[in-house]
């Protein structure tokens, strides 16, 4: 297998920027620094990038589950310094993969692995891996926008998949406030908070509470739980586990 393709599937870069990383000599296997992308490696190599030994594809591979609170990013670096999400893991965990990410206002389910693979295959929206969110919103949404947006939206040149929403059915009809359960098939940027803004809507909380067949359950901010390895192998069928 190529060096740079055994690096992407560590989920320590993508393929193209793997071989930048070789090429700037940020890379060594047994030892040596290796300076061309054309250069081969099997099990028995150790592959290091700046120092750091990459995930072995062999590596049993582990899910968690994060409750991720409010007003921490999901991020490796930070010029401002916040809190991270990374910070909840005690140091021997090794190196950990985060699936998808939620913006620093947003809380809830957040998946990490240890294998690159399976993190980018669970982020395709090819892979079906729905997400869903209770989301408390400022302002209403009318009948005729729901049905919108059951087909999928375009916003700004930004195409949306389809969205399902469910209003809370114990909601106050004079509340300000209202909450709903939002499914999204994508997940992109700020997928929810824009479509709302659209419809005239202000997201104020945003709960992931499942990630495929994944859910939150009664865990409690700041939480890690480690997914039992036969939910795994039941749930994701996508993957040769």
């Amino acid at each position: 297998m190529r060096l740079a393709k055994k690096i992407a599937e560590s989920g320590v870069a993508s393929r193209r920027e793997a071989e930048k990383l070789i090429e700037t000599g940020r890379v060594s296997v047994n030892g040596n620094i290796v300076a061309t992308p054309v250069f081969f490696v099997d099990e028995s190599h150790e592959i290091r990038v700046d120092g750091q030994l990459i995930q072995n594809k062999s590596a049993k591979i582990i899910i968690w589950k994060f409750y991720k609170p409010r007003g921490v990013i999901t991020s490796q670096k930070d010029p401002q310094n916040r809190k991270n999400v990374l910070d909840f893991f005690p140091e021997k965990t090794g190196r950990i993969i985060y699936v998808g990410r939620l913006d620093y206002n947003s809380e809830g389910l957040l998946l990490f692995t240890n294998d690159g693979n399976v993190a980018r295959k669970m982020e395709l929206p090819s892979t079906g891996l729905k997400r869903t969110y209770h989301a408390r919103i400022l302002g209403r949404l009318t009948d005729d926008s729901l049905k919108k947006l059951k087909n999928g939206i375009t916003i700004n040149g930004i195409k949306y998949g389809p969205v399902e929403i469910i209003r809370d059915p114990n909601d106050s009809a004079q509340s300000a406030n209202r909450w709903i359960t939002v499914t999204i098939s994508e997940g992109k940027n700020r997928e929810i908070r824009k479509i709302m803004e659209h419809f005239g809507c202000v997201v104020n909380r945003l709960i992931r509470i499942a990630y495929g067949p994944f859910c939150l359950n009664s865990m409690l901010p700041g939480q890690i739980v480690q997914i039992p390895d036969q939910e795994i192998k039941k749930n994701l069928k996508f993957y040769a586990l």
